[in-house]
């Protein structure tokens, strides 16, 4: 991140007391629009809290909401939803409910001092979402500034806003008068376009609520909203990465031979691939700069947000090994901060995409060529396995399936995003791959994990169309193609029944993960084809 960059004044100079032009909340607030990050940050030492380490980053704790409030979401249910939304798998309230809240929301605004950010969703100028952002706290909007895109000059001289999202952690929702569960509340209204956060200091709920909009809208226009990472050739290859928490998204797609366009939340329209954000979301804890070069260099830059991070008082170094203040201590930066990285957040169409996942079973092979069928059976299944140990209680290895990778996210059935992707897929020949950073020669505390730099090889040979020759075999459990040799890759790896002492652990365990991908999937057998049916694995 140059000091150019972060030093750059907006070139917005609208007055306090802007009206939000949004129903509900028209009257004038205290209002700081389209600040700098030098002022931003200032205000957040200032007034909040906030305190700068060694190298300057600045540090700032979120309270007993570290993470997001998944139970507190909820959509308005209305003639404009009821037919959208899988409400299956989606909480709701009642627009008079809504309502109640609003009200609420706009008396307790006028007695704080807020900032605005007129902002961008989305790099694609065809595509992009205009969000202009409310935040209580002033390092909430160094968030913003960071993670959302802003627009040029000229852009802000016409600048009009689609939606509008309202963040106030000092707020404490009703249950019994705003129909939700506790004080905290994420409440979406797609029918006047406004988000109400309140009750949490955690700064990803806002950016989430972006990609949640976006995931609502961008389907109708024929767009693939995606949870993944991008990264592009020389020659404007895109690749696509999907995984879920631990299966290594974001350490795969950084490769010093490709640019790297963005590391969470993409788009892929008619014009290819794009980034929907302007920064990145990083986790911090146990963060070495071994393991993450790049990402490390961000903890000691000015600029960068540290949520959680655990700070020496007096020396002001940092701690990554701390988890203390919490398990999913994170940081925000500009993506400038990453060397490499897409100065325009954008690619042409992708040549590969790849779906991570870390099974702990032990079962699957390190990489695999998927058909556009297998693709949308496993983009549906979203699979990847938690550790024992990870939560209270977990003594074996547990499967975690979440649709599209990023369920929490997807308002729509997950059937509308996976048949976009088939469609995608097929319209532009991609090629698709199913990677396991997870472990071989048995099962999580008996097996050992995939040696990252042979997954890395396995990955480079993929996208470079290495395997596209390849010799394969037909994996017996779940009828997708292992290559049988890759130059640069011990054999033994690519057929990891050979790597477990007994065979029959190997086939006994595989066919439990088998009846656990057969088991999720049924929730979406009668709106899929027969196609995608048969793609599923096979139970003995």
């Amino acid at each position: 991140m140059t000091d150019e960059g972060m030093e750059k004044e907006s070139t917005m100079t609208n007055p306090t007391g802007r009206a939000l032009g949004v129903p509900g909340f028209s009257g004038n607030y205290d209002i700081e629009w389209n600040w700098s990050p030098a002022r931003f940050y200032e205000a957040a030492v200032q007034n909040e809290g906030a305190e700068i380490a060694k190298g300057g980053a600045l540090v700032v704790k979120t309270g007993k909401h570290t993470g997001r409030s998944a139970l507190d979401k909820f959509v308005v249910r209305d003639d404009v939803t009821e037919n959208d939304v899988w409400w299956e798998a989606t909480d709701h309230i009642s627009p008079e409910q809504f309502d109640a809240l609003r009200t609420d929301f706009e008396a307790h605004m006028k007695d704080l001092k807020l900032y605005g950010q007129d902002t961008f969703g989305g790099a694609d100028p065809e595509h992009r979402l205009p969000v202009q952002i409310i935040t209580e706290y002033a390092w909430h909007g160094l968030f913003v500034h960071h993670l959302l895109r802003q627009p040029e000059a000229d852009e802000l001289k016409s600048y009009k806003p689609e939606y509008t999202i309202i963040n106030l952690p000092s707020f404490r929702a009703n249950p019994a008068k705003h129909g939700v569960r506790s004080e905290t509340v994420i409440a979406v209204n797609m029918k006047d376009k406004i988000v109400l956060i309140g009750g949490t200091s955690y700064a990803g709920e806002t950016k989430k609520s972006v990609f949640s909009i976006m995931n609502y809208l961008l389907p109708e226009k024929r767009v693939m909203p995606m949870h993944c990472s991008v990264n592009v050739d020389d020659n404007d290859n895109g690749a696509i990465f999907f995984g879920l928490s631990g299966t290594g998204k974001t350490t795969l797609s950084a490769n010093p031979d490709r640019t790297l366009v963005g590391d969470d939340e993409h788009g892929w329209s008619e014009n290819g691939l794009f980034n929907f954000e302007g920064g990145c979301y990083a986790k911090m804890i146990r963060l070495t700069a071994d393991s993450e070069p790049e990402i490390f260099a961000t903890t000691s830059m000015w600029g960068t947000v540290l949520e959680n991070v655990v700070m020496d008082p007096v020396t002001r170094e940092l701690d990554f090994d701390d988890a203390t203040l919490a398990e999913n201590s994170r940081g925000a930066y500009d993506l400038t901060a990453i060397p490499n990285a897409s100065p325009t957040g954008r690619c042409g169409q992708p040549k590969n995409l790849i779906m991570l996942t870390a099974d702990a079973f032990g079962v699957m092979p390190p990489i695999a060529r998927l058909t556009p069928q297998q693709a949308m059976y496993h983009f549906l299944s979203g699979y990847t396995a938690k550790v024992a140990g990870t939560e209270k209680g977990v003594t074996e290895p547990t499967a975690t399936f979440s649709a599209c990778f990023g369920a929490p996210f997807m308002p729509r059935h997950p059937v509308i995003y996976g048949e976009l992707l088939r469609d995608l897929i097929a319209e532009h020949d991609v090629k698709c791959w199913i990677v396991n950073t997870g472990w071989t020669a048995g099962p999580y505390g008996t097996g050992y994990r995939m040696p990252i730099k042979a997954t890395r090889t396995m990955l480079n040979a993929a996208l470079n169309g290495e395997l596209n020759g390849a010799e394969y075999r037909r994996d017996p459990n779940f009828g997708f193609d292992v290559p049988v040799a890759i130059e640069g890759v011990d054999s033994a790896l690519l057929n990891p029944r050979g790597t477990w002492s007994d065979p029959s652990n190997y086939d006994a365990q595989a066919q439990k993960l088998v009846s656990m991908f057969i088991e999720n999937f049924a929730k979406f057998e009668a709106q899929v084809t027969d196609d995608v049916k048969a793609a599923a694995p096979a139970a003995a």
